[in-house]
């Protein structure tokens, strides 16, 4: 008996124990389920989309057509050769000079030139004296022959001898104005306003004259107005007329859109490749462009004004065409009907399923699922 009171007594002990770690467990279970509530009450934090992947719907212009790619040369382009021959005595310009009209461009020496002249002039002199003498000498025989003194073969030798000493005299005066334009074509001048794009001559150089003989003393193009000559396919011939708007891209200004109108078609179709080549003049007043420069671009065939996004806002993955469309900071799917596809611009009219204003995902953030709730940087929206 008394070896069973102690561990009554211990036993009646740990009783408020056991429930006060009934108690404690119970309240523990509740905090767990209270912090639980509290949790799934919280809303997810929206997801960060950058600027460069959200786009408004607006009303553009599009226009679509054959695409097209070749290179800029200039309208004019002057490659001036030496017409007479002898040594570069001064180059006046370098490459990328602007020169005006008749600006010199280079001096070629004279010194033979001017003694052709000086010798053609004189020859001019002796034949203007020979040929008043010889007028004389006709008057003179005709007073003889009606007074009787000489026969009138006398007078038509003396005419005879008048009329070969004109013929002299103009042939002299043909070789001075010869000598006279050779000495002006030793001074190289600039036909026309434009810019130097090539001087392949130095002083001290020999050059000869004639094509090809001796070589080039500088070339001239005018920037102001180039030609896009490009090829597109044939099946657009009967749709090319002069006049036609053409948009270009070149690499050199990324982004930019340039302008140019078809001046020509080429009414023959390559039989290899299918393509007919056209030349489209291109303004360029401000010399943005350069010849040389490669242009990828289109004809504008069509064109239509209205509701558009980017073709990268397309989800490509739904069953339908449609774009995801944020609105009250979460993302929906919403199917739309397309117009009007504008490759160069990258964007694609929207005939129905948006209205102007209307925020769209676009690039990286398209796969954003339906339903996420995003938001944009306050200085991006």
């Amino acid at each position: 008996m008394n070896r069973l009171m102690p561990t009554l007594a211990s036993v009646r002990s740990a009783a408020p124990a056991a429930v006060l770690f009934v108690l404690v467990a119970c309240g523990g279970g509740g905090s767990a389920d209270q912090a639980a509530a509290d949790s799934a009450n919280v809303a997810p934090t929206p997801l960060l989309v950058a600027d460069a992947d959200v786009a408004v719907v607006d009303s553009f212009r599009l226009e679509a057509g054959p695409t097209l790619s070749g290179r800029l040369t200039a309208e004019r382009t002057a490659m001036l050769r030496p017409q007479v021959g002898g040594t570069v005595l001064a180059v006046r310009v370098r490459a990328g000079d602007r020169v005006g009209a008749g600006q010199v461009i280079a001096v070629i020496d004279t010194l033979v030139l001017s003694d052709q002249l000086r010798s053609a002039r004189l020859g001019v002199r002796s034949a203007e004296l020979a040929a008043t003498t010889a007028q004389r000498n006709v008057e003179r025989s005709t007073e003889l022959f009606q007074a009787g003194a000489i026969a009138e073969r006398d007078v038509e030798t003396a005419r005879n001898q008048a009329a070969q000493a004109t013929a002299i005299l103009e042939d002299a005066r043909a070789r001075v104005a010869s000598a006279t334009q050779m000495l002006s074509h030793a001074i190289v001048r600039a036909p026309f306003a434009g810019v130097v794009s090539d001087v392949p001559v130095s002083v001290g150089d020999v050059v000869q004259a004639g094509p090809g003989a001796g070589g080039m003393i500088a070339t001239i193009v005018d920037p102001t107005s180039l030609e896009l000559e490009a090829s597109v396919p044939a099946a657009n011939l009967s749709a090319l007329k002069p006049g036609a708007r053409v948009e270009f891209t070149v690499t050199a200004h990324p982004g930019e859109v340039f302008t140019g109108a078809v001046a020509r078609v080429n009414p023959s179709v390559d039989p290899t490749t299918g393509q007919v080549r056209l030349y489209v003049r291109v303004p360029n007043a401000d010399g943005t462009l350069a010849a040389g420069l490669f242009a990828e671009g289109r004809v504008a065939l069509e064109t239509a004004q209205g509701l558009g996004v980017p073709l990268s806002a397309l989800d490509a993955r739904a069953a339908v065409t449609s774009v995801k469309r944020v609105r009250g900071g979460v993302v929906e799917s919403v199917p739309v009907t397309l117009g009007l596809r504008d490759d160069l611009a990258q964007r694609v009219q929207v005939t129905n399923g948006l209205v102007r204003g209307d925020t769209v995902l676009a690039g990286a953030a398209i796969g954003v699922p339906a339903g996420v709730a995003v938001r944009f940087n306050p200085r991006d929206r």
